[in-house]
């Protein structure tokens, strides 16, 4: 296995499961010491002590501005600075918008929008003091695809989008690089509500992918030369037809 984020420290919301903690896995297997940022205590720890002493726990409630306001404190604490950092955390809210909750809609946004424009308003001026660092922002391909049966989930994705596209602009001088990966369908608690019938039919069939290929891809962009800038990465099930 290559050493390719050898010396890096990278952080990772939403690294307790999921395609956050596949992309731990992966920095971790490519040489970097991980801060893993989650508020699951429980699983978190649990989770770096089975990941090594490079695994490190930072709790963190991203829907919580005070909580958030920890975060950049607490990995420099730990890691001493900060090479890559990924917004990754984020909910799902499917179905029809008149029969949807708007406290779930509110929800949902706070995680998917609010936690990430925060998040990464914390790390950059870190970046931007040293001249160097990655943003990677989990995004979707409904981030680029108005996907009917999801409205609210779409344009949260596409608000992403933007702000990816933006900042990017702002920062790109300063050394700093700015994407996002955009995947499909992932097996991860975002299909909590597939039935487990049709889980397995989509797997089967090739309709979803599984976290590590998004790892691999996240991998793929921050080790691009620094001249270049994967700024979206869309990766699709072989099958999806979008």
């Amino acid at each position: 296995m290559g050493q390719e984020l050898d010396g890096k420290v990278v952080a990772i919301t939403g690294a307790a499961s999921g395609i956050g903690l596949a992309c731990a896995r992966r920095s971790l297997e490519a040489g970097a010491r991980v801060v893993l940022v989650d508020r699951d205590e429980d699983s978190l720890r649990a989770i770096c002590d089975e990941l090594g002493e490079a695994a490190i726990p930072l709790v963190v409630n991203l829907t919580d501005p005070a909580s958030v306001a920890t975060m950049m404190p607490g990995i420099l604490a730990a890691a001493g600075q900060l090479d890559v950092f990924h917004a990754n955390a984020g909910s799902y809210v499917g179905g029809d918008l008149i029969e949807g909750d708007p406290d779930g809609f509110d929800r949902m946004l706070a995680l998917n929008v609010n936690a990430v424009f925060r998040t990464v308003h914390a790390v950059l001026p870190h970046m931007v003091e040293r001249g160097t660092g990655d943003v990677i922002v989990t995004s979707s391909v409904a981030g680029v695809v108005p996907v009917v049966w999801e409205p609210v989930y779409t344009a949260s994705k596409h608000a992403v989008q933007a702000f990816v596209h933006t900042v990017r602009r702002q920062v790109m001088k300063q050394g700093v690089r700015v994407g996002a990966v955009l995947p499909g369908p992932v097996v991860t608690a975002l299909l909590k509500d597939w039935a487990p019938e049709r889980l397995a039919e989509a797997r089967a069939e090739g309709w979803v992918i599984e976290p590590v290929e998004v790892a691999e891809a996240v991998l793929f962009m921050l080790t691009r030369p620094r001249n270049v800038t994967i700024r979206d990465l869309v990766i699709l099930p072989a099958t999806q037809d979008i």
